[in-house]
């Protein structure tokens, strides 16, 4: 990790100090823009879990579905042909 941030390893029981330390990590991470699939691949842990631990840590989920921005073309606009 860029930050040095040691995961545990997959299928290991980690103490309630530790867990606590994920936590917080994954609620920094994911608050700074990490999707939770790439928390999934960052960790090496499931889905459910990366989702358990974010409810867990009071995170507030962003809507799904992406960047849901107008984009800078006219929605009028479609596939323009060759002039």
């Amino acid at each position: 990790m860029p930050d040095g941030f040691i995961w545990p390893k997959y299928r290991k029981r980690v103490s309630p100090e530790a867990q606590t330390l994920i936590d917080a990590e994954l609620k920094k991470r994911y608050d700074n823009g990490t999707t939770i699939r790439g928390l999934m691949e960052e960790s090496g842990r499931s889905y459910g879990y990366i989702h358990r631990r974010l409810v867990a840590s009071n995170v507030t989920f962003r809507p799904r579905g992406g960047d849901m921005r107008p984009s800078r073309r006219s929605a009028n606009s479609g596939p323009q042909a060759p002039s």
